[in-house]
């Protein structure tokens, strides 16, 4: 229920400010608004100034703008206040304005979240050093080990983290050039990014990888030992610190969960440092769940928080900050489209309402900051979706408008009309294809299997 909340606030927003830019830019240009909903469905309350009905609706998910005169295919009365009765320079300002307007609503968000509250994990941002490698993985058919720092992948020279994963995200069961640093020397190689039949990219497709980062300097911290666990058999206790796990030095539960999977769960030695002193100890890992329903070895004890850094940037940085990532953003998002159209990455990778409710809850669970960050992105989204060339959205109306204006008259109404109906019937078909994705993903299909 707390997601379901969740989504239809964020999505409310979304639509909502994407409506408001719409409605601002056609009062400003003198189109007569009819309708400024929020919501949809039957109107509960509201009040009229001048020519426009101000309601609340029953459903809450959003809102719109009804115009006088902008339905598609309709015929100009030859009112003044009517939509097609403008030139068609305003009539694209009226379009361009609903997907600015959530351009502007990302970069206010991530304004104030660099400026209140940007939390990141450290290693996020630093060289891109590898920790552990997975037996039998992409990562250990290229070549890489402990230790070594990637330097180039894909087209980016000397990425982070984050760089890595944004360019692996892109390139999903692709292989791409890679280069990395193993012992002072560079080595230049090919790296297949083979997430096998996963379609979107998650932290468990860049498990998949098998290339571990280093998460943080300093060893793995014991925050609580479960009961009747190996970790409690062991002797482990709340405070300790593993310096190593068969003399290798994994500085993430990520990293050591993947050693003792690779490991099938033989016993291991234990160098763990306690009150100073360093104390050796053997643990046998047993197969457990690990979150998700998802079964491996491990050893029963929570972890203690990774290193976070939180800063709060002034409100001029964080003006250029908020312009940076947003921009980054974007450009990632329109290569995706790139790359759907030239086949390079799956449609079924999209996320509709439930992946997205999902991502929400997620996000939700986390912290109202990490909300924040993913409401810029899908405002982003909104975005640029709402500006692709198709009829019915907005970018397919400036399409039209462009046009029109190249050769000097409209185009016939009752071609609009046929544009129209057509556009509509392949977007519901996007939908339920977007929808059955999510739906897939969920499982549900698999578990009617015999």
């Amino acid at each position: 229920m707390t997601t379901i909340i969740y989504l239809a606030i964020v999505l409310g927003i979304m639509v909502l400010v994407h409506e408001l830019g719409h409605f601002l830019a056609a009062k400003w240009c003198g189109v007569r608004v009819e309708t400024f909903s929020i919501g949809f469905g039957r109107r509960l309350i509201g009040f009229r100034r001048g020519d426009t009905d101000y309601r609340l609706s029953l459903l809450p998910f959003g809102g719109y703008v009804k115009m006088a005169g902008d339905n598609p295919g309709e015929e100009p009365s030859g009112d003044p206040g009517e939509f097609n009765a403008h030139p068609r320079w305003q009539r694209v300002i009226i379009a361009l304005a609903g997907p600015v307007a959530n351009f502007i609503l990302a970069f206010a968000i991530m304004v104030l979240v660099f400026h209140f509250h940007n939390e990141v994990d450290e290693y996020i941002s630093g060289p891109a050093r590898v920790n552990y490698v997975v037996k039998g993985s992409p990562a250990d058919a290229a070549g890489l080990r402990s230790g070594d720092t990637i330097v180039h992948f894909d087209n980016a020279a000397n990425p982070d983290w984050e760089g890595v994963m944004r360019r692996a995200a892109l390139n999903m069961n692709q292989t791409v050039a890679m280069s990395y640093l193993h012992d002072g020397q560079r080595v230049n190689t090919r790296f297949n990014v083979n997430v096998g039949k996963t379609t979107e990219f998650n932290a468990e497709a860049m498990q998949s990888l098998g290339m571990i980062p280093t998460m943080q300097d300093a060893p793995i911290g014991v925050n609580e030992v479960a009961g009747g666990t190996p970790a409690q058999r062991a002797g482990l206790q709340a405070g300790d610190k593993i310096l190593a796990i068969d003399g290798l030095q994994l500085r993430s539960v990520l990293a050591l969960l993947a050693y003792l999977n690779d490991q099938a769960g033989k016993t291991s030695t234990l160098q763990v440092l306690r009150n100073g002193k360093t104390l050796t100890t053997e643990v046998t890992p047993e197969v457990g769940d690990i979150g998700n329903g998802i079964k491996k070895y491990r050893l029963g004890f929570l972890p203690a928080q990774m290193p976070l850094r939180i800063s709060q940037l002034p409100w001029g940085e964080a003006v250029v900050q908020s312009a940076q990532e947003n921009w980054k953003d974007s450009t990632m998002i329109v290569e995706v489209l790139k790359r759907m159209f030239t086949h390079q990455v799956s449609v079924k990778s999209l996320s509709g309402p439930i992946g997205i409710g999902q991502q929400i809850g997620a996000a939700a669970r986390d912290s109202v900051w990490t909300v924040f960050r993913l409401m810029a992105m899908i405002s982003i989204n909104l975005g640029i979706f709402n500006l692709l060339p198709i009829p019915i959205l907005d970018g397919g109306m400036i399409l039209m408008l462009i046009v029109e204006s190249v050769i000097r008259r409209d185009l016939n109404q009752q071609l609009k009309e046929r544009v129209y109906q057509v556009a509509f019937v392949c977007l519901l078909l996007f939908a339920a294809m977007v929808i059955f994705n999510d739906i897939s993903k969920l499982g549900w299909f698999a578990k009617l299997k015999p």
